[in-house]
């Protein structure tokens, strides 16, 4: 255990490996949730553009089920969506706690937010260039890999950055309700055992993790809209 940990934390000491199961929970629950957000809500985003009236492959059946879907759940609050998904989380996962049971409405949670940032960064591609691809016969996977996914890149990288902070918030949440995690931790050994130093370092800690996946995204943003990635 740190020095630091002790001098500055001493609640924290006496309940060390339990933090560090917290965290560890913290981490599962944002891997696996992220990863999960980041292949069905970039596929949910770049079905709204591909198959709006003015896309490139229109279809009004399949862009308005995916709107009744995003809209829906963007508007129920997070606390509500965990409580509303405890029947279809248990049927999917077998539990409605722990880091199984926090992964099902995290991602029904995150999916939404997710899916119109990338509808929104992709809406910005100049049409111009689409039209151009479209016109030298690029297919609508050609199309959305070469223009739409290219040229948005910077973007997509910071609608990303920004979805994953709010996925930190969400998993922090979801220790409310048993999920685990560093919010369990803060809530259980930190305000329920009045220890100011616990709640402190949870802060502490989520402020670090959010400076630095701030810091990655607006690293790979900056070198990716200034084309030094793919000169390298």
């Amino acid at each position: 255990m740190p020095k630091f940990i002790v001098d500055f934390f001493p609640n924290v000491a006496n309940y060390w490996d339990i933090f560090l199961t917290a965290l560890t929970a913290t981490y599962q629950m944002f891997f696996i949730a992220g990863l999960i957000t980041l292949l069905i809500g970039g596929a949910f985003g770049i079905s709204l553009i591909v198959t709006k009236t003015d896309g490139i492959k229109p279809n009004r059946i399949i862009h308005f089920i995916l709107e009744v879907i995003t809209n829906v759940f963007r508007a129920v609050p997070f606390i509500i969506l965990l409580i509303f998904l405890i029947p279809l989380t248990r049927s999917i996962a077998g539990t409605s706690i722990g880091v199984k049971g926090a992964v099902v409405p995290l991602v029904f949670g995150a999916v939404p937010f997710y899916t119109r940032q990338v509808e929104t960064a992709l809406a910005d591609v100049n049409p111009g260039k689409i039209e151009a691809a479209r016109s030298m016969g690029s297919s609508t996977l050609g199309i959305i890999f070469r223009v739409y996914l290219h040229e948005a890149l910077p973007d997509l990288i910071r609608v990303t950055t920004i979805t994953a902070i709010s996925l930190i918030g969400l998993t922090t949440s979801a220790g409310a309700v048993g999920a685990g995690g560093i919010g369990s931790f803060a809530i259980n050994y930190g305000q329920n055992l009045h220890y100011q130093d616990v709640v402190n370092l949870c802060v502490i800690l989520l402020l670090i993790i959010v400076s630095l996946i701030q810091l990655l995204g607006n690293t790979l943003s900056k070198a990716t809209t200034n084309k030094e990635l793919f000169h390298k």
